[in-house]
């Protein structure tokens, strides 16, 4: 169902974002909804880039970066299919209890070492 053949030819790719939220959003009515749901989803896309980005960064540095990973890759799961794949594939490498939950001593663990490591580096590089 296309919905504006008259644009085609001056805006590929916004007509081409817009035929994707027709076909995998919410079903919008109108193309006006449609365009404001695509600013939505380019949003929460690029939010969960960033914060997948600091999982990364944070596994290599001071944090809790599966986790954060995790988060991340679950904000992009709303929008993008491979996202949800790779996040059953960290959720798997998390530890978990009986329920598949993350233990909440765990969760106050990877706080603690997070905070101590982010305090130690602030006093290594401001109080010397």
């Amino acid at each position: 169902m296309k919905h504006s053949d008259a644009h085609s030819d001056e805006h590929p790719w916004r007509d081409a974002a817009l035929e994707a939220e027709f076909a995998t959003g919410q079903h919008e009515e109108t193309e006006q909804v449609a365009r404001a749901h695509i600013a939505i989803r380019l949003a929460r896309m690029s939010f969960g880039g960033v914060v997948c980005l600091l999982g990364i960064i944070a596994m290599v540095g001071p944090g809790p970066g599966l986790l954060v990973l995790a988060l991340g890759l679950t904000i992009l799961a709303r929008d993008v299919a491979w996202a949800d794949r790779l996040l059953q594939r960290v959720r798997d490498r998390l530890p978990s209890d009986d329920d598949g939950k993350l233990p909440r001593s765990t969760i106050v663990t990877m706080s603690v070492v997070t905070l101590a490591a982010i305090a130690g580096s602030a006093w290594w590089f401001l109080a010397r």
